[in-house]
């Protein structure tokens, strides 16, 4: 018997993001292999990890998120 080989998800998927304070982001990208590996609701995390680096390089922070959407 062939060996199995793994599926390879490429590319990002694209959420809009809207705070609590009613600012909007749109298309954040999210690599589609981590919502593949860690289903939908990773992409809150992997938003909120970039978020992060995104303040430590700016100095602002965003606040937090009230709800995050794919983008058509």
């Amino acid at each position: 018997m062939g060996k199995k080989k793994e599926k390879t998800v490429e590319g990002f998927i694209m959420f809009d993001v809207l705070y609590e304070d009613g600012t909007r982001s749109s298309r954040r990208k999210v690599p589609a292999a981590l919502i593949a590996e860690n289903g939908e609701d990773y992409a809150r995390t992997a938003i909120m990890d970039q978020d992060r680096k995104i303040m430590e390089m700016s100095g602002s922070s965003r606040g937090p998120i009230a709800s995050i959407v794919r983008s058509d």
